[in-house]
């Protein structure tokens, strides 16, 4: 069984842009750009049943199309760095979407994720990295800012066990309400 999780894929012009703040960074391993997402719910390695009522679930969500920005980048783990991400902008919208894939994966028998939720894109994941090069890029493209983009769906995603990273797939796609008209034959924002 793959490892699932709900998220926002982001638009190719946004991809091109993160792409872009690739830089040498010693214990860097950059994320492929058809690989960023924002990821809203994390559920793992579930079984069919579970994976199905889960799908099911964010089938039911009610909720609008809306702009997000990302805002900003940042690195989890501190003086020992583990991964380089841009930030989304704040937005009660997002903060809205996650909390209903948060209840769709309770509902659905998913033990409560115990981090709170960080919107981010995972730009890089690092291994021995130097906290002063971290800081030294991040203080490079501090002002980063990209264009607002709207989010017509959502997607249910896929992963390699044990792989970080990914490639991932797309298992589903979750218009939002007015998002649809927004999508093509492929299930992407045209």
């Amino acid at each position: 069984m793959p490892r699932l999780f709900t998220a926002i894929e982001l638009p190719d012009e946004i991809r091109t842009e993160l792409y872009r703040l690739h830089l040498p960074l010693p214990g860097a391993r950059w994320i492929r750009p058809e690989d960023y997402h924002l990821t809203l719910r994390f559920a793992g390695d579930i079984d069919s049943r579970q994976a199905r009522e889960f799908a099911g679930n964010i089938a039911a969500i009610d909720a609008d199309v809306f702009e997000l920005r990302l805002s900003g980048l940042g690195a989890f783990g501190g003086n020992d760095p583990s991964a380089v991400f841009a930030e989304a902008a704040p937005s009660p919208a997002l903060d809205a979407l996650a909390k209903e894939h948060e209840k769709a994966a309770r509902n659905a028998g998913l033990a409560p994720d115990k981090r709170a939720f960080k919107p981010h894109v995972t730009l890089a994941r690092l291994r021995n990295s130097n906290a002063e090069a971290v800081a030294r890029y991040l203080t490079r493209y501090s002002g980063y800012r990209s264009e607002p983009f709207f989010v017509s769906h959502v997607a249910l995603m896929s992963s390699k066990p044990g792989v970080g990273g990914g490639p991932y797939g797309i298992e589903e796609i979750f218009p939002l309400r007015g998002g649809a008209a927004m999508l093509d034959e492929a299930g992407r924002v045209w």
